[in-house]
């Protein structure tokens, strides 16, 4: 059994091409369902429902999906890029730019440079679309907060067991929002009083881990002892 630290450290988001040749197997699928199960949810609602897609016809459709990023997305996301290597480990929070198309990274874009410079969706054996039910929300919590944390819980504990079987595992969150949505809403025929969360792909990768710099703050970073300020575990 794999360490579950290690797991943690090595965990990532598979941006890259998988193997449309080598499926997954249903054993491997089932774990990866179940250790999602488990996860803890505000009041034990389990306010999720998992659309699993291997059809290649379905996929093919979902594949071809369009959905502009926003401007918003854009602008914002700008704030957070480091344009080195050595700015990033500087700030140990963000991305690196080199990881978006040239148009992202420009803050004073337009929509045509944006369009032109559009990255398709990577295809994948299978697809889970993982859906939201507002009827079981937490009770108490405004906006559902609560509730939209314990779709977090599931999603790591999928990630995780994925990463211990070694399968890649990316989340596609632009088929969670505008007319995305409503396409693959249409496709998969899921009610309208539901919500996408997000599409996450899963495969083996073609070739090794997408290699790309890391960081996370320290312990100490973001640790206040007893009382807020006192940076650290004394």
């Amino acid at each position: 059994m794999h360490d579950i630290l290690k797991l943690v450290r090595e965990r990532q988001s598979a941006r890259i091409s998988f193997d449309l040749q080598r499926p997954i197997a249903r054993q491997d699928l089932e774990q990866i369902l179940d250790a999602g199960s488990w996860a803890p949810t505000a009041h034990n609602m389990q306010n999720f429902e998992m659309l699993v897609v291997d059809d290649p016809k379905l996929l093919e459709m979902i594949w071809k999906i369009k959905n502009p990023i926003s401007m918003e997305f854009i602008k914002e996301n700008y704030q957070q890029l480091s344009f080195s290597e050595g700015g990033l480990i500087q700030k140990k929070v963000g991305i690196l730019a080199t990881r978006f198309p040239p148009a992202w990274r420009n803050p004073d874009v337009t929509i045509d440079q944006l369009m032109a410079d559009d990255r398709p969706l990577l295809p994948s054996p299978v697809m889970l679309i993982m859906i939201y039910d507002p009827g079981k929300r937490a009770p108490a919590s405004d906006g559902d907060f609560l509730g939209i944390i314990s779709l977090g819980c599931v999603t790591e504990n999928m990630w995780l067991m994925a990463e211990a079987l070694g399968i890649g595992f990316h989340i596609v969150s632009s088929l969670g929002e505008g007319p995305a949505e409503k396409e693959v809403k249409r496709i998969l025929s899921i009610p309208d009083s539901l919500q996408i969360v997000y599409a996450i792909r899963l495969g083996y990768p073609v070739s090794g881990p997408d290699k790309y710099l890391r960081v996370r703050r320290e312990v100490k970073d973001f640790t206040h002892h007893n009382r807020y300020g006192a940076k650290g575990l004394a």
